[in-house]
């Protein structure tokens, strides 16, 4: 069904893609499994802000990403002694390079 659902973005216009939304969730809600109805759900209830994806084809994935990296410093920023001393490092956040150890 995750599988399935990825389908969802390819649709060329959102009448496809809610026949398609629609019967995903009917489908999820059928099998019982407890977070397949929950995803089915939550998708049901924010059905339009979902298929206004197809009208206007952006998202906000990178404004979520930019406040991932501000959450994620401010975690670890604890002990800064001054907020300036933070907004500067928020500043300097798109400058940064993150490399994976291993």
């Amino acid at each position: 069904m995750k599988e399935q659902l990825r389908l969802f973005w390819d649709f060329e216009n959102s009448e496809q893609a809610q026949i398609f939304l629609e019967t995903w969730c009917k489908d999820a809600r059928e099998t019982g499994i407890k977070h397949l109805v929950k995803v089915a759900d939550t998708l049901g209830a924010f059905k339009t802000t979902v298929l206004n994806y197809f009208k206007f084809r952006i998202t906000n994935a990178v404004t979520e990403g930019i406040v991932h990296k501000i959450k994620t410093l401010k975690r670890q920023a604890y002990g800064f002694r001054d907020m300036e001393y933070f907004k500067l490092r928020v500043y300097h956040l798109h400058e940064q390079w993150y490399s994976l150890s291993g």
